[in-house]
């Protein structure tokens, strides 16, 4: 397999005797990805980013994990292996890592859609380290500098397993300030990559993807399952999709026969690319667009008598901080209550949430109280979580939550 890159780490990666406090211990043997600085109590003196962490028990000395030792991150040690079975990190452990994610997503594969989350980081196994497929191209975002010795092995298994024609590499702005490879974020490490906006298919709904320039890996796919009811429901309706991104709810809309559609975002740049995205579907009904802060438009469309008998908000994360918690739970109960003014009679209003930090739970009651407030008779339809190439393995890794409300009046 020929790489248009060379793909060779700059230093060999050595095993490192770990030893952790009892806290510590207690996590990584209940499958924890994540091992903290200050829960370990032993560890080499030389150890560098990237290295074997094996993790010995305190007192039986035997092996309860191994994971990759990261100097520059308060999680010191990303767990790759619960030691309830013996591993040799080589290219045959992380090719049966990915073939074992590829076989979770067999389901989704059988649908018409060419676009899916191969690996979801901690979830699948590979912490710092996300791949998504779009049609024959294959986009590897990285995080972090610990999978740069192991790199090679992967993407050959990633592009064998997916069966992709090209690789894209995207860093992180940690990873792009890294002097410890040679990488651009956006390069093509494989393959030949015709264009940077790729299109695909998510359940017989044309998209687009700019791999090269777009946020994370091009597009959002986690929300697929949620486009496809939206869409599903929009059949000779009015539609609102608040944070509209690139158009993922407004396109399933117009593909179902929406009669029209209002696309509201901040980015002009997204907007151009929602409406891209539509007309790369046969539709009949109205596309429109409004670029500005989400909380100031929706209110002018208040002020406007305006209402929709669908409305999507589906903001970005609120939380990204522990400081933050507060006053994204004050910002969803607003977008809660902007939402159901501009939901029509019998209409449905749809909310969303990808911030990991506001459990699903904390979420939910929120709208709750929030729509129970304006005095409006509703029915909660339908709450959901993560698609299915979207596993959650610990409870950091469930971050995305849905509900869907019906107004009985």
């Amino acid at each position: 397999m020929q790489f248009l890159t060379q793909i060779k780490p700059n230093f060999q990666p050595k095993n490192l005797a770990v030893k952790l406090s009892s806290k510590g211990e207690q996590s990584v043997v209940k499958g924890h990805p994540w091992v903290f600085s200050n829960s370990i109590i032993k560890i080499n003196d030389d150890a560098k980013t990237g290295d074997l962490a094996i993790i010995f028990s305190k007192n039986k000395n035997k092996v309860i994990g191994i994971g990759l030792y990261d100097a520059n991150s308060p999680i010191r040690i990303k767990i790759i292996h619960n030691a309830q079975t013996k591993a040799i990190v080589n290219a045959e452990f992380f090719q049966h890592k990915i073939e074992a994610a590829y076989q979770k997503r067999q389901e989704l594969l059988k649908t018409k859609t060419n676009s899916y989350r191969l690996l979801f980081g901690e979830n699948d196994g590979f912490p710092g380290l996300i791949a998504d497929v779009y049609d024959k191209v294959l986009v590897v975002k990285l995080y972090s500098e610990i999978w740069l010795p192991y790199l090679q092995w992967i993407l050959e298994s990633l592009q064998i397993i997916s069966k992709s024609e090209t690789i894209v590499l995207r860093l992180s702005r940690q990873l792009e300030n890294s002097k410890h490879h040679s990488f651009t974020d956006g390069e093509v490490v494989y393959g030949i990559l015709k264009n940077e906006v790729v299109e695909f298919i998510e359940h017989g709904v044309r998209f687009s993807a700019n791999v090269l320039k777009g946020h994370k890996t091009g597009y959002f796919l986690d929300h697929r399952a949620n486009r496809k009811r939206v869409g599903e429901l929009s059949k000779g309706k009015t539609v609102l999709d608040v944070f509209s991104y690139a158009g993922g709810f407004s396109v399933h809309a117009l593909a179902n026969g929406a009669a029209e559609v209002t696309s509201l975002d901040i980015s002009k740049q997204a907007l151009d690319v929602a409406r891209e995205n539509g007309k790369l579907n046969a539709y009949s009904g109205i596309h429109k667009t409004i670029s500005g802060d989400a909380f100031q438009e929706m209110e002018n469309l208040i002020k406007h008598k305006k209402t929709f008998d669908v409305v999507v908000i589906d903001p970005p994360s609120f939380a990204k901080q522990q400081s933050e918690i507060e006053l994204a739970k004050k910002k969803y109960k607003q977008l809660a209550e902007l939402g159901e003014k501009l939901t029509a009679k019998k209409g449905l209003l749809v909310l969303a949430s990808c911030s990991s930090r506001v459990t699903a739970q904390s979420f939910f009651d929120l709208n709750q109280n929030a729509l129970n407030a304006q005095g409006r008779l509703y029915g909660t339809v339908l709450k959901t979580k993560h698609d299915i190439d979207h596993p959650v393995t610990f409870p950091e890794g469930a971050y995305l939550k849905c509900a869907y409300y019906r107004f009985l009046e």
